[in-house]
């Protein structure tokens, strides 16, 4: 592995018909960090990841991901790096008519190499991994909480052991207490399992709890990245909006508060799971 970026993109212009999303965008995305790209409505976020996942083509510039442009390969070697990816979907994008079992185990019988005892034995590995009860296998997804879908949807993004984790969105629809348990599992993933996460949110506690860094559009381009201390003194109309309103502020002055104190109990309960 080369100690320069996994994601390098360079030059990037995306245009549909006269409507020019990114022009001359520029992005690096550093092993093993937590980036989160926020801009307003309309600036590209979910085209941009989509982009770097090889589903939509940009107009001009490259993406490189892992050192090989994924727009200048053959479809097969696409595909490679496709299965290095997982993708969590804003509203989780369950198959329906699946089951959650089925649903994990989707992208590992693609592969049409894995025998079906394996398989069983990585979708509950996974399963496990998004802190998801066995018995809850056999549910079809309209038996589902939300944040049950999230936790699944979640399950399926790890199914191929990728080394990129991207997230539109991922703590949209959740309550705060369910939001604040699906960051703490996301924290938990990307250090035991070290990926490299991409996220897309405007949820500015998930924004500030999650991320090393922060990459902000706006005027078609990256207008500027670093450490939410760091994009907050870019003098620009968007920046004061979003990060120093009021909203802005408390979620920073929530993330500067000292951890408490734990208490010491006799046996701690655990916590409840959601059902």
């Amino acid at each position: 592995m080369s100690d320069g970026p996994i994601i390098d993109i360079q030059n990037l212009r995306t245009q549909f018909g006269r409507a020019v999303v990114h022009d001359n965008l520029n992005l690096q995305v550093k092993q093993g960090e937590i980036l989160s790209i926020v801009g307003g409505s309309g600036s590209g976020k979910t085209v941009l990841l989509r982009q770097m996942l090889g589903l939509e083509m940009p107009t001009k510039g490259t993406i490189k991901i892992l050192g090989e442009d994924i727009h200048s390969r053959q479809a097969k070697h696409m595909q490679y790096l496709r299965r290095r990816s997982g993708m969590l979907f804003q509203h989780g994008a369950l198959y329906s008519a699946l089951s959650v079992y089925d649903n994990v185990a989707q992208p590992m019988r693609e592969l049409r190499t894995l025998p079906e005892a394996l398989i069983r034995d990585m979708v509950y590995l996974k399963l496990q991994m998004a802190d998801i009860a066995f018995e809850h296998a056999k549910k079809m997804p309209s038996d589902l909480s939300g944040g049950m879908i999230k936790r699944i949807a979640l399950a399926r993004a790890l199914a191929l052991d990728p080394e990129l984790l991207f997230l539109d969105e991922p703590t949209a629809g959740l309550d705060p207490d369910r939001s604040d348990s699906f960051v703490k599992l996301i924290l938990s993933l990307h250090k035991q399992l070290r990926l490299t996460v991409i996220m897309v949110t405007h949820d500015l506690d998930s924004l500030f709890a999650l991320s090393d860094r922060i990459a902000v559009l706006a005027d078609k381009k990256v207008l500027a990245v670093g450490t939410s201390q760091e994009v907050v003194k870019v003098k620009h109309p968007f920046i004061e909006r979003f990060f120093l309103g009021g909203r802005g502020v408390r979620a920073m002055e929530v993330l500067d508060q000292p951890d408490p104190e734990p208490v010491a109990t006799a046996t701690a309960p655990q916590e409840e799971k959601e059902h």
